[in-house]
This record gives structure tokens, C-alpha cells and sequence, in this order.
């Protein structure tokens, strides 16, 4: 198992648009995918839990993944986040 904090830097939060991308990239991997927030912990291939945290910007999360491409998917989720910034 993998996993990597970090804060949300979009000044929307994760809101739709941007957690549409995140679920959508987390759906591609075969390794199980979460997203926590204060200890909440949902399945990020779920667009109602990913949602329901209601991440904004400045909060903090963490994203863990466990199987086979558990590596990959951490990265690729990281760069969604960083694109998420950049778009500000």
C-alpha cells in the first residue's frame, strides 16, 4: 500500500468538475483507490464519495491505493491534483 498527503490548491476545492477528473482517473487503475479527509475515508472511484468529503481548498487529504499498479495510480492521481492547481 501507497499513500500520499496533500492539500487541495484549487480555490474551489474538489468540486465537481475537478473530482469528475480525479474518479475518472482513479477508475482506470485495478489497484483499490481511497480519499480521506479527517479521518473519513471514501472510495475514490465513487463520484457521491469523493463528493461527500467536500474538500476545499487549503484542506488536507490523503490518497492511498493497494495492488497491483498501486504506484502508477498514486502518481497519476497526484498529477490530476497538480493540474487542478495550475488551472487556478
Amino acid at each position: 500500500m501507497v499513500e500520499k498527503r496533500t492539500a487541495i490548491r484549487n480555490a474551489n476545492g474538489l468540486h465537481m468538475r475537478p473530482a469528475t477528473e480525479f474518479v475518472d482517473c482513479a477508475s482506470t487503475f485495478a489497484s483499490k483507490i481511497s480519499l480521506a479527509k479527517n479521518g473519513l475515508e471514501v472510495d475514490a472511484k465513487s463520484m457521491v464519495g469523493v463528493i461527500s468529503l467536500a474538500v476545499a481548498c487549503g484542506e488536507e487529504i490523503v490518497i492511498a491505493a493497494e495492488g497491483p499498479d498501486e504506484e502508477e495510480a498514486l502518481a497519476a492521481l497526484e498529477r490530476v491534483l497538480e493540474e487542478m492547481r495550475e488551472e487556478e
